[in-house]
C-alpha cells in the first residue's frame, strides 16, 4: 500500500491544494495521472501525483483510494517541481500549471499526419561560418565551461543568428542531450522547421504550437515523452515540451510580447525556460537584433552573458534608412498614406525587379469613425474601443473582442450625419499600392487575411516565389521573415505604436521599425528603408532610423530608472472581476488596504490606487484593477503578502482575483 498526495483536476481556488489518497499500486510514481472520486461526487475525476509516501503523514477518518491509473500520461519529477514553482511565482492554481505540461486530445484511432514536413532535401554540407559566428560559438562554449548558463545574443538583422542556433543545437545533440527552439509567432515556424529539417532530419524533430489539432498535439506529446524526439520547435507553449535532460533552450526574437502569456497561468516564457533548463544544468540563449530593455540591462548587470554580432552574414551593409516627415508632406497638400519619396522609391525598386514590403501596424481600411458635429468617436459598446471600418466586409469591427457591427447611419449621441471616416489600416495601404502600381501583384498579410486555413502559407509562398511583388501587412511582416529579393521596406506610419498609452511604447516603436528595416537587403543587393513619421525627432524613431540600439537604450533605461519601471521593478497587476460593480470595487478596495497594511508605510508610494477597467471583451462583467511597482529585491515579500490575501479570500465571494506579473497591457484584460 502506498499513499499519494494529488492535485485534483478541478478549476476552483477552494480546491487548489493537495489531497491524500491510498493507492494499491506499488508502482505508482510522482507525475502519474490517476482517477479518483472527489468530495461527495461518484464520478471519477482526473488527478496527478505530486508525492508518494509509504505511510500516512496524518490520520484520516475516511481515506479514499485511487480508482484507476492512466499509463499513457506520466509527468517527470522536473515537470512537477516546475508546476510547484509556477504556483509560487505567478500565484496560479497548481492544476493550471499541470495542464501546460499535459497533452491535449486522446489516443488516436488512426495515425495522424505529423506537422513536420516530409521529403525535405537534406543538407550535404554545412555553410561556412563568419568570423563573428565562430567567435560567438567559441565564447559561449568557454563561458559554459566557467559555469555560465544564461546568454543574450545581440546580432543585427541578417547576421546569421539562426545558423548559430543550429550549430549550438548540434553540439547539444552530440552531448546526448535535447533542445527546445522557440519562435514568437506561428508564422515563423514554417521557415525555421524547413531549415532545421534539412539540417537534422524530420525524425529527430517535433513541432508544437497552438494551431495543431488536439489529436496532433497528443501524438506529438507522446513521441516527445517516449524519447523519439531530440529537438522541439514551436511558439511559447513549446517551452513545456516533455523532454528530459534539456541542454539548451533558445528564444529567438526574445523581445516579442508573445513570449508573455495573456491567459492563466500568466507566465513569462523566458523565466520558465531558465527554470526548466536549470534543472538539468542546461543553458538558455535569448537572441534578438533589438533585445528588450530589461534583458539588455540584465546583461549589463552580468546576469546574462552578452554575445554580439554586428555584421550581416553576406557582408552587405545594413540597409540605408531615410525618414520622411509626414507633417511636411501634409503641408504640401499630400493627403495620401504614401509620401512622394516612398512612391518614387517603390517604382524604382519594382522596375528593377525587386520586391517591396509595406508595414502598417493597424488592420482595416479606416481606423476610426467620428461625428464631425459633436466629436463623438464610435466605439464598441462592450469594450469601449474605437471601431475600425473594413471595406472588404462593409462592416465596423472591434479589434479587441472581435464583434462586428453595421456602419451607423448617424451619430448615436447627437443624431448628426454623415459620419466622418479617418485613419488608415492595411486594407487601405494595400488598395492604394495596387491602384498606384496596377501591373504588380499586391498581397495583404494581417489577422484578417490569415483567418482561413492555409492562407498564411500561401501568402508567404507566393511572395517567396516572386508571384507577389508588394506585400502590405501588420507587424507579422517585420518578424524574422527572410526574403532575399526585398529591396525596399516602407514603414507607412512609425507613430502608430508610439502613442499607445504604455510605458513600453518607445521600445515597441524602436523594435518594430528596426525589425522591419531588417527585412530589406538580405540578398546580394543593398536594401533601402523609408520611414514615414510625424515625429521624426522622437528618440525612439531617430535611433531606429540610425539603427543605433545603444543610443536608444541609454535614453530609455534612464526613463525606466527614474519612473521605477522594469527592470528596476516588477509591475504586478491585480484584476478584480465580478458581475456586479459593487463586488468588484469592494474587493479591490479590501485588497489595496490589505496590501498596504502587510507591506508597511515604506511601500505605500508603490502601491497604486485601484481603478475601473474600461477595456475588456466580456459582456455583463465589471472589472477593476490595481498596479504595484515591486522594486528589485521586494518580490518575495509582495508575493507572500498577495498569497496571504488570496488564502484569506478577502472580499466578495462573487469576485475573482487574477495576478499578472509584468503584463504587456496595463489596464486591459
Amino acid at each position: 500500500m502506498k499513499y499519494v498526495d494529488l492535485v485534483i483536476d478541478n478549476k476552483s481556488n477552494h480546491t487548489d491544494q493537495l489531497y491524500t489518497y491510498g493507492c494499491f499500486d506499488d508502482e505508482i510514481c510522482i507525475g502519474q495521472k490517476v482517477f479518483v472520486q472527489f468530495a461527495k461526487g461518484r464520478k471519477l475525476r482526473a488527478a496527478y501525483v505530486f508525492a508518494v509516501h509509504t505511510k500516512l503523514q496524518k490520520e484520516f477518518k475516511n481515506l479514499k483510494y485511487v480508482s484507476e491509473t492512466d499509463p499513457s500520461v506520466c509527468l517527470t519529477e522536473e515537470m512537477i517541481r516546475t508546476c510547484q514553482w509556477m504556483q509560487r511565482r505567478y500565484l496560479c492554481r497548481l492544476i493550471d500549471a499541470v495542464h501546460l505540461f499535459t497533452p491535449a486530445g486522446d489516443s488516436p484511432k488512426r495515425a495522424r499526419k505529423q506537422p513536420v514536413p516530409d521529403g525535405i532535401e537534406r543538407e550535404t554540407a554545412l555553410p561556412a561560418l563568419t568570423a563573428e559566428q565562430q567567435q560567438v560559438l567559441s565564447e559561449m562554449a568557454s563561458k559554459q565551461r566557467q559555469g555560465k548558463r544564461l546568454f543574450l545574443l545581440h546580432g543585427v538583422t541578417g547576421s546569421g543568428k539562426t545558423e548559430v542556433y543550429m550549430r549550438l543545437i548540434a553540439r547539444c545533440l552530440q552531448e546526448g542531450r535535447t533542445a527546445i527552439m522557440l519562435v514568437p509567432e506561428i508564422s515563423l515556424t514554417k521557415q525555421i522547421v524547413e531549415r532545421f529539417a534539412a539540417r537534422f532530419g524530420e525524425t529527430k524533430m517535433a513541432v508544437l504550437h497552438s494551431s495543431l489539432s488536439p489529436g496532433q498535439r497528443y501524438d506529438t506529446w507522446q513521441r516527445i515523452r517516449g524519447g523519439e524526439v531530440r529537438i522541439v520547435i514551436g511558439a511559447r507553449s513549446a517551452v513545456f515540451a516533455p523532454l528530459s535532460d534539456i541542454g539548451l533552450i533558445i528564444l529567438d526574437e526574445e523581445h516579442e510580447a508573445t513570449y508573455k502569456s495573456d491567459m492563466t497561468p500568466k507566465y513569462d516564457t523566458c523565466e520558465v525556460a531558465i527554470k526548466r533548463a536549470g534543472a538539468f544544468d542546461g543553458s538558455v540563449l535569448c537572441g534578438s537584433a533589438t533585445p528588450s530593455v530589461a534583458t539588455y540591462q540584465r546583461s549589463e548587470w552580468g546576469i546574462f552573458t552578452r554575445l554580439t554580432m554586428k555584421k550581416r552574414y553576406n557582408e552587405m551593409p545594413l540597409p540605408e534608412v531615410e525618414v520622411v516627415d509626414m507633417g511636411k508632406e501634409l503641408a504640401r497638400g499630400n493627403t495620401s498614406v504614401f509620401s512622394e519619396r516612398l512612391v518614387a522609391e517603390m517604382r524604382r525598386q519594382l522596375e528593377e525587379g525587386r520586391q517591396v514590403i509595406l508595414l502598417m501596424n493597424r488592420r482595416g481600411y479606416y481606423t476610426y469613425i467620428t461625428c464631425p458635429s459633436c466629436g463623438e468617436v464610435i466605439t464598441c459598446p462592450t469594450c469601449g474601443i474605437s471601431l475600425t471600418y473594413h471595406k472588404s466586409t462593409g462592416k465596423c469591427s472591434c479589434h479587441y473582442c472581435g464583434r462586428s457591427f453595421d456602419v451607423p447611419a448617424q451619430c448615436p449621441s447627437c443624431g448628426a450625419h454623415p459620419l466622418q471616416f479617418s485613419g488608415s489600416g492595411t486594407e487601405k495601404v494595400a488598395e492604394t499600392a495596387q491602384r498606384l502600381f496596377e501591373e504588380y501583384p499586391v498581397a495583404r498579410l494581417d489577422m484578417d487575411t490569415m483567418r482561413r486555413k492555409g492562407a498564411l502559407t500561401r501568402i508567404l509562398d507566393d511572395f517567396a516565389a516572386g508571384r507577389t511583388r508588394i506585400l502590405a501587412g501588420t507587424q507579422v511582416v517585420a518578424k524574422g521573415l527572410d526574403f532575399p529579393n526585398v529591396g525596399l521596406v516602407g514603414v507607412v506610419s512609425a507613430d502608430v505604436s508610439l502613442h499607445i498609452p504604455d510605458y513600453r511604447s518607445p521600445e515597441r516603436t524602436f523594435q518594430l521599425v528596426t525589425q522591419a528595416a531588417g527585412r530589406a537587403g538580405r540578398g546580394s543587393v543593398a536594401g533601402r528603408v523609408i520611414v514615414q513619421s510625424r515625429h521624426p525627432e522622437h528618440y525612439a524613431v531617430a535611433a531606429a532610423v540610425h539603427q543605433d540600439y545603444p543610443a536608444f537604450f541609454r535614453q530609455e533605461i534612464e526613463v525606466r530608472r527614474l519612473l521605477v519601471y522594469p527592470p528596476y521593478a516588477d509591475l504586478i497587476q491585480l484584476v478584480f472581476t465580478a458581475r456586479e460593480e459593487r463586488a468588484a470595487a469592494e474587493t479591490a478596495r479590501l485588497w489595496e488596504g490589505g496590501l498596504r497594511r502587510l507591506m508597511g508605510e515604506s511601500e505605500r508610494p508603490y502601491i497604486l490606487h485601484y481603478q475601473k477597467m474600461e477595456i475588456f471583451a466580456e459582456k455583463d462583467i465589471v472589472k477593476y484593477y490595481m498596479v504595484v511597482k515591486c522594486r528589485k529585491g521586494m518580490r518575495k515579500y509582495y508575493m507572500g503578502a498577495l498569497k496571504k490575501l488570496k488564502t484569506d479570500a478577502i472580499g466578495s465571494r462573487d469576485c475573482s482575483v487574477v495576478v499578472d506579473i509584468n503584463p504587456y497591457s496595463l489596464g486591459r484584460s
